[in-house]
């Protein structure tokens, strides 16, 4: 099993939430036509940057760029690494 080590200064790892299978009415999203998660929960953060505080810890629930960071795997688990400001807002702070 590989560990995960520390993002670098500006850089966040994101575990992305399943993407929805259902509409709020029920109907069930083929694979296909499914969007791709826009929230995840904060599992490492980097350094600050020199210019940049770092306002996002690990725990927190975020919403983030559909088309922002970088998809990795890791041991059979998908992350995305991102930079701090492709998040849009904390949904919920731990």
């Amino acid at each position: 099993m590989a560990k995960l080590g520390k993002p670098l200064a500006g850089k966040v790892l994101v575990e992305p939430h399943p993407a929805e299978t259902k509409t709020a009415g029920g109907i069930i999203i083929p694979d296909t036509a499914q969007e791709k998660p826009q929230k995840g929960t904060i599992v490492a953060v980097g350094s600050e940057k020199k210019d940049e505080k770092m306002e996002v810890k690990p725990g927190d629930i975020v919403l983030f760029s559909k088309y922002g960071g970088t998809e990795v795997n890791v041991d059979g688990k998908d992350y995305l690494i991102m930079n701090q400001t492709d998040i849009y807002l904390i949904l919920e702070s731990k």
